[in-house]
């Protein structure tokens, strides 16, 4: 076999190699579902993707004898390195053929050039960073893919693991079959409903940005102490607000507020992996038709519960202490009232116990696992 040859791209140029790489190597497998490949310019995109405000980013991709065999990211978040001042810099959308070879020649072009820009590890995959598609696939393989979350073949883990790496963190995303809420969780939702400050508010998507600005508030207050946590600056918002009000089903999305005050936030989605399944990844007239009548008229029957959590003010106030399963329960009653069927819930960290057990309260269970790595970068 030839020599393996790397070549570098820069991000928003010569995407379109890199970008239809990924129908070779999942070509066959029944689960997976290609993702709409204006999505994945886009997001690759500085002009696009405002990731790229706060961060610099390179694209590899690997030939032998003139034939693509996989491809990688390179990408380094200045956000993640202001608030965690860990050296680290990233690597994602890696996806190659069964071969060690070939992850070595990329995952040492992607170590090489952060390596050069000052990092002392290399951690991932991130495609592009946490609050995009996080980790690789180890369990699961058999489930297709919701929106927003990555698929890998089963070998991909294990390339990674051999070309030095180490398991950091391990991810899980949860099977939610939509139902009546346990009794445990239907006390909650009644205590919690008969309080007459406490109510549930769904998203008003006449007023998206406002909205998402309220949400991400409270995510940074809820979630800014999690693992690898980077915060949604302000070009991201706007971009998350115009993403949002293209498939937002409102009714499943919601605020809990007391006296009038946002303290909690759901964010579910229906499942766009569900309406675009036998798109190829591509958008034209008819399959933009059918896009919309599967999510305005049809309605896909499963979602992704992305975001569930409260204000940290309220942790140790008696009073408010089950809100937190109320709004699954919320949840789960808006999915019934809806006709949705199931739903993915997370991820969620491998060692957030309280949210974890709330999930298993509701009956959910774990069926998929990602998992991020990490090696130093020594010379």
């Amino acid at each position: 076999m030839g020599d393996i040859e790397i070549r570098q791209h820069e991000p928003g140029t010569n995407l379109k190699d890199f970008i239809g790489f990924a129908h070779e190597i999942y070509r066959g497998d029944p689960a997976w579902i290609p993702p709409l490949e204006m999505e994945v310019k886009e997001r690759l995109s500085p002009k696009k993707n405002p990731f790229f405000q706060h961060a610099e980013a390179v694209l590899f991709t690997a030939w032998r004898d003139g034939k693509m065999v996989g491809r990688c990211t390179a990408q380094i978040d200045h956000e993640h390195l202001q608030i965690h001042k860990d050296g680290a810099g990233f690597f994602g959308f890696f996806d190659t053929v069964d071969d060690q070879a070939v992850a070595d020649a990329l995952l040492d072009a992607a170590s090489k050039w952060l390596r050069q820009k000052g990092m002392h590890k290399i951690r991932g995959p991130f495609s592009l960073s946490i609050n995009e598609e996080s980790g690789v696939l180890v369990e699961g393989f058999e489930h297709p893919p919701v929106m927003m979350m990555p698929h890998a073949r089963p070998y991909q883990s294990k390339l990674i693991e051999d070309a030095g790496f180490e398991r950091v963190k391990d991810l899980y995303s949860w099977r939610y079959v939509v139902a009546p809420p346990p009794p445990r969780a239907e006390k909650a939702w009644r205590a919690i409903s008969a309080l007459p400050e406490v109510r549930f508010r769904s998203l008003n998507k006449r007023k998206m940005r406002q909205e998402v600005d309220t949400l991400l508030e409270i995510f940074n207050e809820a979630w800014h102490q999690n693992w690898g946590f980077v915060p949604a600056t302000e070009a991201e918002a706007d971009k998350m607000a115009q993403d949002l009000k293209l498939i937002l089903d409102e009714r499943l999305t919601f605020f809990a507020e007391v006296d009038g005050r946002p303290v909690g936030i759901c964010l579910c989605t229906p499942n766009l992996n569900e309406a675009i399944y036998d798109f190829n990844g591509k958008l034209n007239p008819v399959t933009v038709a059918k896009l919309l009548w599967r999510l305005k008229v049809k309605h896909p029957k499963s979602a992704r519960l992305i975001l569930l959590g409260i204000r940290p003010e309220l942790a140790g106030r008696k009073r408010y202490n089950r809100l937190g399963l109320a709004m699954y329960a919320e949840i789960a009653k808006r999915g019934i009232e809806h006709d949705y069927e199931w739903a993915e819930l997370g991820w969620t960290l491998e060692e957030n116990l309280a949210v974890n057990m709330g999930i298993k309260t509701m009956k959910g269970k774990v069926y998929k696992r990602y998992r991020i790595y990490e090696r130093p970068l020594t010379s």
